[in-house]
């Protein structure tokens, strides 16, 4: 009898990223990559739709984060396991990963033979983290997640669709699209936005996107031009 296949969605905003990893766990035998989506609203689709045994999430990318992506996925597939994918190892990240429900964090530094690895363990439900990673966590243990020495806000107040609307706000989204993006009317995008504001007591928008993104909803390299 053929052994099953694990089955692997990549979730990666740069192709050539994707491209790597995709052609890296081609040469592994019991691994099998079943889609790639481009961002956490692709792969929170992807996910419905395939119903892989894994997912390599990436936390940064647009329409909706890698965190919140998760969040979302488990929501709707609970027997897919997570695994983050991160350039960064900040505290408050993996922090994040671990509450919205991966089962491992990997750093993008790490080498092919443990990502592999890492697939294999999450799917027979294991953890897996990088080592710098897990000795963070160990030593997170029982403290506040910090960044450079200061606390990092958290989004937790904000609902799932609340955190889509901030992060499509810091994207400088009009409501027009994202409404459209969300298949929501512009009024009901409104309120969020108001209620977004509400809960953070942030009333602009320049405010809004140095909130998101010193929360991790997006990368501070993503250029806006703010009116």
């Amino acid at each position: 009898m053929s052994k099953k296949l694990i089955t692997v969605l990549l979730a990666e905003d740069h192709t050539i990223v994707r491209e790597g990893f995709r052609k890296m766990l081609e040469l592994e035998n019991d691994l099998q990559v079943v889609g790639e989506a481009e961002d956490g609203r692709q792969a929170v689709a992807m996910v419905k739709k395939l119903r892989p045994a894994v997912v390599l999430m990436d936390i940064a990318m647009p329409r909706l984060n890698g965190l919140e992506a998760t969040r979302q996925v488990l929501k709707a597939v609970p027997a897919t396991k997570v695994l983050i994918l991160s350039a960064h190892s900040d505290d408050a990240y993996i922090t994040d990963a671990t509450d919205s429900g991966a089962v491992g964090f990997l750093l993008k530094q790490t080498s092919s033979h443990a990502v592999c690895e890492a697939i294999r363990e999450v799917q027979k439900g294991n953890t897996f983290f990088s080592p710098a990673v897990s000795r963070r966590l160990h030593e997170l243990e029982g403290k506040s997640p910090v960044r450079a020495g200061m606390p990092r806000p958290r989004n937790a107040r904000l609902s799932s669709r609340e955190t889509e609307v901030l992060q499509l706000i810091a994207e400088g989204k009009a409501n027009k699209e994202t409404a459209a993006e969300l298949g929501i009317s512009i009024k009901t995008v409104e309120k969020h936005r108001e209620k977004v504001m509400g809960k953070l007591n942030i009333h602009d928008t320049a405010g809004l996107t140095r909130y998101a993104i010193s929360a991790g909803i997006i990368e501070s390299s993503v250029q806006l031009t703010i009116v």
